[in-house]
């Protein structure tokens, strides 16, 4: 009586633990497209056998639990190239859009408008008594120093632009921080009787994945299943607390910029990788560069051409004049000087006085073309200008093998990672079949052992009576 009372007990336990089976499958199916979900599994052991003069007798299965399929070097792994993702993405779009600013080597661009210069500089010095030369002249100048106006404001509205997504991305680093200490939260209330929040860890490593793209994360677990997140040495989540990240105004030249420090502080975070390594780079390094240089080569446009034209004479026997501006002096505001651009009559073609016709000035600033006044006189103006645009096409090449590089192993990282953790619909059919053969036969040990009860209570000692 009491060996089929335990074979009862055995389908029992077998029909639930088959059961349990069927349910995690249905839930890893259920998941298939959940971002960050992790398949699970069901941990199951036989149960302690019983003693009997025939020797030991099994008594079933049970389960024990249900585990993540995890992989963790891979899960660091991909947070590491993750990191270098962003960092390269963010590179790469700033260094794209500074090409197209300067739109080379295209109708418009500043090599185009630099060339149309000399060439009026050319065609005042074929004769420069001609009103319709020196108009052109001057609208060609013009043209080139409202390039040089352009191309330098729109790199400082770039800058605003990083400066005010790397604000953006603070924010989302905040958010993210503040969740995940949410979920810390949520797990050690879950797991405090010995139980395992799946579903939970997944949500809390896929926001951590997230972190990872806008800074360089390190991640411990404490024994309290809570996890400490770092930023380089420092802690962002510690717990169920999570500290916030904040900006402060600073002025950097000529524009006012955000320096992050911790919220409420003025202790700068200088240890950053990731999205927010590559913003920072960009805005305090790249950007200002190309402003620089584009400085540079409109002050040495400036300073060459108005030394010669400074000697020369205009039609009316003027001399001693600036062709641009001398008070505007760079990029930013280079200007023709506005008594010439009033009265172009004014513009010194001439090397000698009392002689209109005479084109030696003209003809010596059309020769600046070709002549080294860059870089301590190794260079052209236009030799220089080439140079800065093959340097950006340069660094926007390697920002863009290094982002498409990364991209490429960071995608082949999380298909290693999801080949192991993620949730494979053939797969989970095929343990759908095997687990529901067992569910069933676990339910057919019911029926026979309740069949061979009923033989006993029902038939056994009724025979001749």
């Amino acid at each position: 009586m009491a060996g089929l009372l335990d074979g009862l007990e055995i389908g029992k336990r077998a029909l639930f633990t088959n059961q349990l089976w069927l349910n995690t499958i249905g839930h890893n199916i259920a998941n298939v497209n959940t971002p960050g979900y992790s398949r699970q599994r069901v941990d199951i052991h036989p149960t302690d056998p019983q003693d009997s003069p025939q020797g030991s007798i099994g008594t079933g299965v049970e389960a024990t639990g249900i585990r993540q399929v995890r992989d963790l070097f891979l899960n660091q792994q991909y947070r590491n190239t993750n990191k270098s993702l962003g960092q390269w993405t963010a590179r790469d779009k700033t260094l794209s859009q500074i090409e197209a600013l300067f739109n080379e080597p295209k109708p418009g661009s500043l090599s185009d408008l630099l060339d149309k210069f000399w060439a009026s500089w050319s065609g005042l010095s074929v004769d420069p008594t001609l009103t319709s030369a020196r108009t052109d002249l001057v609208a060609q100048t013009k043209m080139l120093t409202g390039g040089f106006n352009r191309i330098y404001n729109q790199l400082q509205d770039l800058s605003k632009s990083v400066d005010n997504d790397i604000v953006l991305s603070i924010d989302k680093v905040n958010q993210i921080a503040s969740d995940i200490a949410t979920l810390n939260q949520q797990i050690s209330r879950s797991e405090l009787g010995g139980q395992t929040a799946n579903d939970l860890r997944d949500r809390r490593d896929y926001l951590i994945d997230q972190l990872s793209e806008y800074v360089d994360v390190n991640v411990r677990e404490q024994k309290n299943n809570t996890t400490t997140v770092y930023i380089g040495s420092l802690a962002i989540v510690d717990g169920t607390s999570s500290y916030k990240i904040g900006t402060r105004k600073i002025n950097s030249g000529e524009m006012t910029t955000n320096q992050i420090v911790w919220e409420g502080t003025t202790k700068e975070i200088k240890n950053f990788d990731g999205q927010l390594k590559g913003l920072i780079d960009t805005r305090d390094s790249i950007v200002p560069q190309y402003m620089g240089l584009l400085d540079e080569m409109a002050q040495g446009l400036i300073t060459s051409v108005n030394a010669i034209h400074q000697t020369g004479y205009g039609l009316s026997d003027s001399t001693g004049l600036n062709f641009f501006d001398p008070l505007k002096f760079g990029a930013a505001t280079i200007s023709i000087n506005s008594d010439i651009e009033r009265d172009n009559s004014l513009i010194a073609a001439a090397g000698a006085e009392g002689q209109p016709g005479d084109n030696s000035k003209a003809l010596a600033i059309s020769y600046l073309r070709n002549s080294s006044v860059m870089l301590g006189g190794t260079a052209s103006i236009s030799e220089f200008y080439s140079s800065m645009i093959g340097k950006i096409g340069v660094e926007a090449s390697k920002a863009k093998n290094s982002k498409d590089n990364y991209e490429l192993l960071a995608g082949q990282v999380d298909s290693a990672r999801q080949s192991i953790q993620g949730v494979s619909l053939d797969e989970e059919m095929t343990q759908m079949i095997k687990y529901q053969h067992a569910f069933d036969a676990a339910a057919r040990v019911i029926t026979t052992m309740d069949q061979a009860l009923a033989t006993i209570i029902q038939e056994m000692g009724i025979v001749g009576r």
